[in-house]
């Protein structure tokens, strides 16, 4: 039975997936927007604004817990000095998710995933 597991596998061991996750996060920040599949954007938002919402603290210890989950000096950089201070008033839903045609070699349902 499937209870309460409700993470997305994506045919991959867990070092796989973690490492798809940050890879995926570490690209989403860097270039504020990336085009990826739909069940994959749906797993990377909460991984995304989880660390978004450490990042409006600034502190010393949120900075080295969001660079481990990141593992991207330049990237967490961003996330602290750029990206975090734009969201200082808002709650949550810092990203959103665009719906785009199905990919033509697979038909998988693509998405464009970009902060708000």
């Amino acid at each position: 039975m499937r209870h309460h597991s409700n993470t997305r596998k994506f045919g991959r061991e867990k070092t796989q997936r973690h490492a798809l996750m940050r890879s995926l996060a570490r690209n989403l920040i860097r270039d504020s927007r990336i085009k990826t599949t739909t069940a994959k954007a749906k797993e990377l938002r909460p991984y995304v604004e989880k660390l978004v919402t450490k990042a409006k603290v600034a502190t010393v210890a949120g900075r080295r817990l969001v660079n481990s989950r990141l593992m991207g000096d330049v990237e967490t950089k961003k996330l602290f000095d750029e990206i975090a201070p734009k969201y200082k008033d808002r709650k949550g839903g810092y990203i959103r998710i665009v719906r785009l045609p199905k990919r033509d070699l697979d038909g998988s349902p693509m998405s464009l995933i970009e902060f708000v």
